[in-house]
């Protein structure tokens, strides 16, 4: 007979199954298109279950985009690690934001639902936390090198390149080609390359 599971192991376990149920139905179809029963049929738990771990559909759903977040940030980190050239950087970071972008799930999930079911103030609380962290840091990086003109405060420029780079990742994820957008956004945040 196997050994007993923790409640910790247990606790750890169904939680997991409710977040890869979840986050493979809001990829598919979005929230308002998944239901509570649907989840707990796909995670192999009880609806008791669901509700013993979140309060509802809606704190499953933060802690998915939680989860995809945290992903997102440590893909990113790992891209610009290491760069010791600011600006290039930058432009790794939107890149490799962009392309991060287009999977279904983040675009679905992070770029869509997020802001309509969390709100605004709960998303970028979150945001906060990882995508925003990561252009406070640079960009807070960029001015202690006098990249950023003296005065500029470091958090709204970082809210304003934060909503430039996802509604530069709207407009790809909806038929504007990468190429074009992708200059648009990099003269924007960098300036124009003279050659």
């Amino acid at each position: 007979m196997p050994p007993r599971r923790s409640q910790e192991e247990r606790t750890r376990s169904t939680r997991s199954a409710l977040t890869t149920a979840a986050r493979e139905l809001f990829t598919e179809r979005g929230y308002a298109g998944v239901s509570t029963d649907e989840i707990v049929r796909a995670a192999g738990v009880t609806r008791g279950a669901l509700y013993h771990h979140y309060a509802d559909k809606q704190a499953l759903f933060r802690d998915v985009f939680e989860q995809l977040e945290a992903e997102i940030t440590a893909e990113i980190t790992a891209a610009v690690a290491g760069s010791t050239d600011q600006l290039a950087a930058m432009a790794v970071g939107v890149q490799c934001f962009l392309d991060i972008c287009q999977r279904p799930e983040v675009l679905r999930i992070g770029l869509t639902d997020a802001p309509a079911v969390l709100g605004w103030a709960a998303w970028r609380e979150i945001e906060g936390r990882h995508g925003l962290g990561i252009i406070t840091s640079m960009l807070s990086a960029a001015a202690d090198e006098g990249m950023i003109p003296a005065g500029t405060s470091v958090p709204a420029l970082s809210q304003l390149v934060l909503s430039a780079v996802i509604e530069s990742a709207l407009m790809i994820a909806n038929g504007a080609g990468r190429e074009p957008v992708q200059q648009a956004l990099m003269t924007l945040l960098l300036g124009p390359v003279t050659k």
